[in-house]
C-alpha cells in the first residue's frame, strides 16, 4: 500500500519497526520460560544450569546457543549427569533445530508433544533412563537425526515410523523394544543409518528393506530374528556396513551379497546360518572385517578370498568348514586377525603364513590341522596371540617364535609337539599366558634363565620335562602354575614363596621329595594346592591352616606323615581335602572341610574319625566310644519315627497312585494310541489328551481349559525305552522354584510333556531392569532350586543347562527354573554340549556342571555381560575378566549401570556375590561348591551386610 505523504510514510515505519520489536521480545520471553520451566523439572548436581536465570540473557546460558536472531537454535547439555524427567516444554521452543541430552541420567517417558516441534533436525536422547513406548512417528519436515539408544523404551514400533520421511540416522538401539520391523519403515526412502541392536525384536526382516536405497549402515544385531537374509539387501548397494549377528536367523548367505560393491564390515556371527561361503562374497574388494563365525556353514574356504585384498579381520570360527586352510590367505597384506578355531580344517598351516601378513592374532585351535608351526608366523613382528591348541602338530616349536617379543598369549597344548625349549623363548617379555601342556617336549626347565616378567599363566603339564625345579619364571604376577604329570624330582623351591599373587599351584604326578616348604603359607592369594602323586615326606605344616583363601588341598599318595594339623579344619575357605594314601595317624580334624569329607579322600591312612563312620568311613577314636552308644540309641529312636511317617506316607501315595496311574487313551483327533500318565490331580480331572494335542504349537502359548493354564513341548525326536521312568523323575518334583511338570503323553509318533503355565518372563527378557534387590531374590531362588534337585531328590537330578533363557520370573518376582529335557535324555547330548553354561571339563552334565552354570549366572546378574559376549579385553573368556575384575578393579567398573545407585548401600553383598560366583566357576569340577553351601552362604549375606561363614574365596579357572 502506497504512502499518501512522507510524515504518514513515516509514521507506518515506526509502527512497524515498533511491532517487530516487541514480537520479538515477547517471543525471547517465552522461549527464556519455556528453558526456566525445563530446569525446574531436572536435578542438576554438577551445576550445569547455575546461569540459567531470568536477569541474564538466554543466549549467554550454558548449553544454549541463540541464531542471529537471538532465538533458541541447540540445547547441548550432553553428560551434564542430569536427572529428572524431560519437560515438554523443550518440545515448545519455536526455532530450536538442535537438542542433545545425550548421557545423563533423565528418566520417565519422552514428552507426547514431541512432533510440534517442527524446526527440529536433531533429537539425541540416547544413554539416559527413559522409559515407557517410542514417540508416534510424524511428519516433522526438518528431522533428520533421531538417536533415542541406551534408553529403557518398550513396546513395538508404530507402523507412523514411517512418517519420519526426512529422517538420515534412526537409532533405537539398546532399549527392550519388541515386536517386529513394521513394512513402513521402507517409506523413510533418505535413511542412510539404521540401528536397531539390543532390543527383544522378532520375526522375519522385512524384504521392503531393499526399498531403502540410501542406506548405508544396517545394525540389526542382539535381537530374536528369525528367518532368511533377504535376498532384497543386494539392493542396497551404498551399504559399508552390515550387522546382524546374535539373532535366529537361518538358511544360506544369499548371493546378492556380492552386489554390494561398498560393503566394508559384514558381522552376520552367532546366527544359525547353513551352505558355503556364496562365491560372490568374494568380489567385495573393499572388504575390510568378515565375521561369520558361531553358524552352521560348511563346505571349503576358497582360494577366492586373494581377491579381498584390504581384508584386515578374518573370523570363521565355530562352524563346519572343511578342507585346507587357503594358501591365499598368506598373499592378504593387511591381514591382521585370523580366527578359524573349532572347524574341521586339516592339512598343513600355509608354510608362508605371516610372512606377507601384517598378523596380530592368529586362532586355529580345536582343528585336524598337522605338519608344523610355520617359520613365518610372526614375520611382522607384531603378533599378539597365537593360539593352535587341540590340533595334530607335529615338530620343535619354531625358534623364530623366540625371537617374536610382541607376543602376550601362547597356547600351543594338546598337540604332538617334541624337543626342547630354547633359552629364548623362556625370555619373552610380554607373554602373560604361555600354555605348552600335553605335548612331547622334553628337556630341563631349571637349566636356563626364566624372565618373563608379565607371566601371569604357565602350564607346562603332560610332557616329558625333567631336573629339578626353578626358583623362579622371572615374574611377579604369576597367578596360575601347573608342572603337573612331568617328571621333575627334587624339592619344592623355598623361593616360591615369592609368588606373592599365586592363584592356584599343581606339582602331581612327579617324583619330589622332600618336606612340604613352610615358605608356600607366604602364598596368601593361594586357593589351590596340588601336590598329589609325588614322593613327599614330613608333616603338614601347620602354617598352611595361616592361608585365608585355600579352597583345595591335595596331597594324596604321599609318603607324609604324623598328625593332621587340628587348624586346618578351622579355615573357613577350605572346601576339598584329600590326604589319602599317606602315614598319617591320630584324629581326623572334625571341623570345616574335614566335617562331611568322604571316604576317598582319607583312605590308606591309621587315622580315626568322630564316632559315626558315616561319610569318612574311619574307626572311631576310643574316647568317642561311649558317646557312640547313646548315638546308637538316638539313631534307632530317629529310626523308628521316620519308619512311622514312611508308613503313613506309603497309604497316601497308593491312594494318589490310583488318581495318577499310566492311562492308554485312543485320541479323536488322530485316531493314535497315546499313553497318558498325570503327575497332578487337579490336571487329571480337568485335562483331556485331546486338550493337549489341540495345544499346537511347542513350546509357545497357553491353553486354558477348565481354567487351567498350561504349557506345552512336543519332543519330535526319537523317544527313548526309559520315557516313563525318566519322565516320572521330571514329574515327581514339586518346588517353588521350579516349573512344575503336571502330565505326559506317549505315542509311536512322538511325545508331549505339559507344563504349568507361569505367567510371566524369561529372565533374559528382564534382566537388565532388575533392581538389586530383585537379582538377588532370581539368585537365591535358583539356588535353592539346585540345592532341592542335587540334595532332595533320589536319583538326584540335574537342570541341565542355567541360562537366563531357562528362568522364568513370575508375577511376584520369583524365580522358577524349568528343566532342560536333555538332563533325560530327550534330546542330542551333541546340541546341548555347545551351551556356554555347562562347565569346559564337559563329559555329561553333573551336578558340579550345574554348579558351573548358576555361577555363570550369578555373573550376568552382576555385570550384564554374558559368555556371548564378544570382547574382555586381555582375558580370554568372562570368568577370566569377571577374576579380574573382582581382584583388581573397583566395584563401579564392574557392576552393571542401573544397579550403581544400589551399590552405594550394598557392596558389600554384590562383591560377596560374585565371590560365590568365582567359586562356583572354578575350571576344576571339585572345587566347586555344593548347593547347600551355595544356599547357606547367599542366604547368610543377603540377611547381614557381610558374612563370615560359608565361601570365601574361587578357585583358579
Amino acid at each position: 500500500m502506497a504512502c499518501t505523504g512522507s510524515k504518514s510514510c513515516v509514521k507506518s515505519i515506526m509502527f512497524l519497526i515498533v511491532f517487530v520489536l516487541l514480537s520479538m521480545q515477547q517471543c525471547k520471553c517465552s522461549e527464556l520460560e519455556l528453558l526456566l520451566v525445563m530446569k525446574t523439572s531436572m536435578k542438576d548436581p554438577l551445576g550445569s544450569l547455575r546461569d540459567w536465570i531470568s536477569s541474564q540473557s538466554l543466549c549467554h546460558w550454558n548449553g544454549v546457543v541463540c541464531d542471529d536472531l537471538s532465538h533458541v537454535a541447540k540445547i547441548e547439555l550432553s553428560g551434564k549427569n542430569l536427572s529428572g524427567k524431560l519437560s515438554e516444554t523443550i518440545f515448545n521452543l519455536p526455532y530450536v533445530e538442535s537438542i542433545d541430552l545425550s548421557n545423563n541420567q533423565l528418566s520417565g517417558e519422552i514428552p507426547i508433544n514431541f512432533s510440534s516441534c517442527l524446526a527440529l533436525r536433531f533429537l539425541n536422547l540416547s544413554n539416559n533412563n527413559f522409559t515407557g513406548p517410542l514417540p508416534q512417528g510424524s511428519r516433522i519436515p526438518l528431522l533428520e537425526t533421531l538417536d533415542l539408544s541406551n534408553n529403557m523404551i518398550s513396546g513395538k514400533i508404530h507402523e507412523s515410523v514411517g512418517l519420519f520421511s526426512r529422517l538420515k540416522v534412526l537409532d533405537f538401539g539398546g532399549n527392550v523394544l519388541v515386536g517386529s520391523i513394521p513394512k513402513s519403515i521402507a517409506n523413510i526412502s533418505s535413511l542412510e543409518f539404521l540401528t536397531l541392536a539390543s532390543n527383544q525384536l522378532i520375526g522375519e526382516i522385512p524384504r521392503e528393506i531393499g526399498l531403502m536405497k540410501n542406506l548405508k549402515l544396517i545394525y540389526l544385531g542382539y535381537n530374536n530374528f528369525s528367518g532368511g537374509i533377504p535376498e532384497e539387501i543386494g539392493e542396497l548397494t551404498s551399504l559399508y556396513h552390515v550387522d546382524l549377528v546374535h539373532n535366529n536367523l537361518t538358511g544360506e548367505i544369499p548371493s546378492s551379497i556380492g552386489n554390494l560393491t561398498n560393503l566394508q564390515y559384514l558381522f552376520l556371527y552367532i546366527n544359525k546360518l547353513t551352505g558355503p561361503i556364496p562365491r560372490s562374497l568374494f568380489n567385495l574388494k573393499k572388504m575390510v572385517s568378515l565375521d561369520l563365525s558361531d553358524n552352521f556353514l560348511s563346505g571349503e574356504i576358497s582360494e577366492l578370498i586373494s581377491q579381498l585384498e584390504k581384508l584386515e579381520v578374518l573370523q570363521l570360527f565355530s562352524n563346519n568348514f572343511a578342507g585346507r586352510i587357503p594358501n591365499a590367505l598368506t598373499f592378504l597384506p593387511n591381514l591382521q586377525v585370523l580366527q578359524l578355531w573349532s572347524n574341521k580344517l586339516s592339512g598343513e598351516i600355509p608354510k608362508d603364513l605371516g610372512k606377507y601378513n601384517n598378523l596380530t592374532i592368529l586362532d586355529l585351535s580345536t582343528n585336524n590341522l598337522t605338519g608344523k608351526i610355520p617359520d613365518s608366523i610372526c614375520y611382522s613382528g607384531n603378533l599378539l596371540k597365537l593360539i593352535l591348541f587341540s590340533n595334530s602338530l607335529v615338530g620343535e616349536i619354531p625358534v623364530s617364535l623366540s625371537h617374536c617379543k610382541s607376543l602376550q598369549r601362547v597356547r600351543l597344548q594338546n598337540n604332538q609337539l617334541t624337543g626342547e625349549l630354547s633359552l629364548e623363548f623362556t625370555k619373552l617379555p610380554l607373554v602373560y599366558f604361555l600354555d605348552i601342556s600335553g605335548n612331547n617336549l622334553f628337556g630341563s626347565i631349571s637349566e636356563r634363565k626364566w624372565d618373563m616378567p608379565t607371566l601371569q599363566m604357565l602350564n607346562l603339564a603332560r610332557n616329558k620335562f625333567l631336573g629339578t625345579l626353578p626358583d623362579t619364571f622371572g615374574s611377579k604376577n604369576l597367578e596360575n602354575l601347573d608342572l603337573s604329570e612331568n617328571d621333575f624330582y627334587g624339592t619344592i623351591p623355598k623361593n616360591f614363596r615369592q609368588l606373592s599373587e599365586l592363584m592356584e599351584l599343581k606339582l602331581r604326578s612327579n617324583k619330589l621329595s622332600g618336606e612340604i616348604p613352610d615358605e608356600l603359607s607366604s602364598c596368601k592369594k593361594l586357593v589351590s594346592l596340588d601336590l598329589s602323586h609325588n614322593q613327599l615326606s614330613g608333616q603338614i605344616p601347620t602354617c598352611l591352616s595361616e592361608m585365608p583363601v585355600l579352597s583345595l588341598l591335595d596331597l594324596s599318595m604321599n609318603q607324609l606323615s604324623g598328625e593332621i594339623p587340628p587348624n586346618l579344619g578351622k579355615v573357613e575357605s577350605l572346601v576339598l581335602v584329600n590326604i589319602s594314601y599317606n602315614h598319617f595317624q591320630g584324629n581326623l580334624p572334625s571341623t570345616g572341610a574335614f566335617l562331611a569329607i568322604n571316604s576317598s579322600a582319607v583312605v590308606g591312612n591309621q587315622l580315626c574319625g568322630r564316632g559315626d563312620g558315616i561319610t569318612s568311613g574311619l574307626p572311631p577314636c576310643k574316647s568317642l566310644e561311649k558317646s557312640s552308644i547313646w548315638w546308637f540309641f538316638l539313631t534307632c529312636l530317629l529310626g523308628i519315627l521316620v519308619l512311622l511317617a514312611f508308613s503313613a506316607l506309603v497309604v497316601v501315595f497308593i491312594q494318589r497312585r490310583r488318581e495318577l496311574k499310566l492311562k492308554k487313551v485312543e485320541s479323536a483327533q488322530d485316531g493314535n494310541n497315546w499313553e497318558i500318565q498325570f503327575f497332578d490331580s487337579k490336571a487329571s480331572k480337568s485335562i483331556t489328551l485331546d486338550d493337549i494335542l489341540g495345544i499346537g504349537v511347542p513350546y509357545k502359548g497357553f491353553s486354558e481349559i477348565s481354567n487351567t493354564q498350561v504349557f506345552v513341548k512336543r519332543l519330535n525326536v526319537d523317544i527313548p525305552k526309559s520315557f516313563w521312568t525318566n519322565i516320572h523323575e521330571l514329574g515327581n518334583i514339586r518346588h517353588p522354584n521350579v516349573v512344575n511338570i503336571m502330565a505326559a503323553c506317549k505315542s509311536e509318533k512322538g511325545g508331549i510333556v505339559v507344563y504349568e503355565y507361569v505367567e510371566g518372563k524369561d529372565l533374559s527378557e528382564v534382566i537388565r531392569v532388575m533392581s538389586w534387590e530383585h537379582r538377588q531374590k532370581v539368585a537365591i531362588g535358583i539356588a535353592r532350586a539346585l540345592k532341592y534337585l542335587h540334595c532332595s531328590c533320589s536319583p538326584s537330578i540335574f537342570a541341565g543347562e542355567i541360562s537366563p533363557r531357562k528362568v522364568i520370573v513370575d508375577g511376584k518376582d520369583e524365580a522358577r527354573l524349568r528343566l532342560s529335557l536333555s538332563t533325560m535324555g530327550f534330546t542330542s547330548s551333541k546340541g546341548f554340549s555347545f551351551t556356554a553354561y555347562v562347565g569346559p571339563e564337559y563329559n555329561g552334565i553333573s551336578e558340579k556342571s550345574d554348579i558351573y552354570g548358576f555361577g555363570l549366572l550369578l555373573i550376568e546378574l552382576l555385570t550384564g555381560r554374558n559368555p556371548s559376549d564378544a570382547e574382555f579385553g586381555k582375558r580370554e573368556s568372562i570368568i577370566d575378566w569377571a577374576r579380574y575384575c573382582y581382584s583388581e578393579c573397583h566395584l563401579d567398573t564392574w557392576v552393571e549401570p542401573i544397579m550403581k545407585s544400589d551399590a552405594v548401600n550394598n557392596q558389600n553383598k554384590m562383591v560377596e556375590m560374585m565371590n560365590v560366583a568365582l567359586q562356583c566357576t572354578a575350571s576344576e569340577p571339585p572345587a566347586r561348591p555344593c548347593a547347600s553351601d551355595v544356599v547357606k552362604t547367599l542366604d547368610c549375606f543377603v540377611r547381614s551386610n557381610s558374612c563370615g561363614l560359608g565361601l570365601k574365596r574361587c578357585s583358579s579357572v
